[in-house]
């Protein structure tokens, strides 16, 4: 009999020392730990020097790059819950890039360390590089980096020091081997340390907001009912006679709080009060720079206007009216000497949001501001304080630049708007438009007289007429409430005798220039949405 010489020289029946390896999960859960502290330290970092957080830097240029269809998509999913979306897309893919690294760094704990060390270089450069920042804007991420890296390279030593070796001989990785214990304690005390940072980082960004709210005026300079420098109108807005509400279920000034909010920004721009200047400058005779302070020294001008948001489908609510208080925008062109060659009005925002609009619509008549004001307070931080551009009958898109920091007159062809290239249009006039209010959808209607009412919106042009039809009858003109400005929507009621049963109910406006809504369905892009409200109900015995 031959002896198998390949077997190893040891005694077949003495007893064997039992090796306990880390379970599976311990990789995964090693690198989304590490991870998740590179993170929370990032964004405590980002606060403590008051910097763009790499988070909301890379979700910032993520939303700058995103193609047309998958931003439609978004909004379609999301509506204006797509910000929040994205927040959440972006930790669950995180998380889950983590886990998969975590699984691979096991047997080579150096590719964890590579790949957060580049995820932080790639989060330094973005962030650097993100508008209104500097190089500072990189400290964040490579902080966050370097601290996950380390942790990864301890928990995954850890992990794997038991694990069976590989091919090549090597010395042990961790001389005491796998300590469930000492693996646990570490994981656990750096995921609270994660929590720790992230709470930390809230708490930072919640006192940087409210020094920004605390540095706002308590009360805007008065209003005199006066004409304007530079104007032949007086500077009050009118007063709103009850007879513009006629719609139960909508207040004709839109509260400060219940106003739709759209904008592009993950978090609110950093502004030092007290640092803030807005610029016109371009194709002028002579650029003007204006502080906070100098703004609120010029004539102030109040007005009622309806502005509204291009992404709004038919029938939707992305749609306010509020008295907006400030600067004549064609006081300051006219103070600049706009040269004769410029074609439009370029705005810029402190987060580098941009738009622009033609330099004939700030000088045609109608109340273009600077606004500083909004419903008699100071523009509440999340509508653009310190200041922001309203024009009436453009959508926002176009021309609304919260947190205003330059305006620029420039060529077309010199400068393009945030969303020209993403495939709206560059001219954006309101649509002349109308909504039903009441009944609500899905409310029980009782049988007999209801009224079914709305409001109906063509700025800069005004409503004259709102007809209402029922089941494909004949149109029936609804009565209007008071009109205020042709800048603002208007309200209309119609009354009718309901009988029990189904029913749709249509609208449709007509403007001043005698154009009447059509009915042909469009998507808000490129340039709003069309059609009439249609609304289907049950009317109950």
């Amino acid at each position: 009999m031959s002896i198998d010489t390949a077997l190893p020289e040891i005694d077949p029946s003495a007893p064997r020392r039992q090796v306990e390896a880390a379970p599976t999960w311990a990789g995964p859960i090693a690198g989304l730990v590490s991870a998740a502290l590179a993170v929370c330290v990032g964004l405590l970092v980002a606060a403590m020097i008051d910097v763009d957080s790499p988070l909301d830097a890379v979700g910032s240029e993520f939303i700058d790059h995103t193609p047309k269809w998958l931003k439609t998509l978004a909004i379609d999913i999301f509506g204006t819950n797509d910000k929040l979306a994205l927040r959440v897309g972006m930790v669950a893919t995180i998380a889950l890039l983590a886990l998969g690294l975590g699984a691979l760094a096991r047997r080579r704990p150096v590719l964890g360390v590579v790949a957060l060390a580049g995820f932080g270089v790639f989060g330094a450069f973005v962030a650097a590089n993100r508008p209104g920042q500097t190089a500072k804007a990189a400290v964040p991420a490579l902080v966050g980096a370097l601290v996950g890296a380390a942790l990864i390279w301890w928990l995954e030593r850890s992990v794997s020091a038991d694990d069976p070796a590989s091919s090549v001989p090597r010395a042990s990785r961790a001389p005491s081997g796998w300590d469930r214990r000492r693996f646990m304690i570490v994981g656990g005390s750096a995921a609270g340390a994660a929590v720790v940072a992230a709470g930390a980082a809230r708490r930072l960004e919640n006192q940087r907001i409210e020094r920004i709210r605390d540095a706002a005026p308590d009360v805007l300079p008065p209003v005199v009912d006066a004409p304007a420098v530079g104007g032949q109108i007086s500077s009050a807005a009118p007063e709103i006679p009850s007879g513009a509400t006629v719609d139960p279920a909508t207040p004709f000034i839109t509260p400060n709080d219940d106003f739709y909010l759209i904008d592009t920004a993950l978090s609110v721009p950093r502004i030092r009060l007290d640092r803030w200047t807005m610029s016109v400058g371009g194709m002028v005779r002579t650029p003007l720079t204006l502080s906070y302070d100098d703004l609120l020294a010029r004539p102030q001008v109040e007005r009622v206007i309806t502005i509204a948001c291009v992404s709004n489908e038919v029938g939707g609510d992305l749609i306010g009216t509020a008295v907006w208080q400030g600067v004549l925008l064609s006081d300051l062109l006219d103070e600049a000497g706009v040269s004769a060659d410029a074609e439009q009005v370029f705005g810029t925002s402190v987060d580098g949001w941009t738009c622009g609009f033609p330099v004939e619509v700030a000088r045609d008549g109608r109340d273009a501001l600077i606004a500083v004001g909004m419903n008699g307070e100071p523009l509440p931080l999340r509508h653009g304080f310190p200041a922001r551009v309203i024009v009436p009958g453009l959508y926002g898109y176009v021309s609304a630049t919260k947190w205003l920091s330059s305006l620029e007159l420039t060529r077309w062809d010199d400068a393009v708007g945030y969303w020209v290239p993403r495939g709206w249009a560059r001219d954006a006039p309101i649509k002349t438009q109308s909504r039903i209010d009441v009944p609500r959808r899905g409310e029980a209607v009782a049988a007999g007289r209801t009224p079914i009412a709305g409001v109906a919106w063509a700025q800069h042009r005004g409503i004259a007429k709102v007809e209402v039809r029922v089941d494909d009858g004949a149109w029936a003109e609804a009565r209007l409430g008071t009109d205020v400005t042709v800048d603002a929507w208007r309200q209309w009621v119609y009354e009718w005798d309901a009988t029990p049963g189904e029913h749709t109910i249509q609208v449709r406006a007509t403007d001043n220039t005698g154009a009447t809504q059509t009915d042909e369905v469009s998507r808000p892009d490129p340039d709003g949405a069309t059609g009439w409200h249609t609304r289907t109900i049950r009317v109950s015995g």
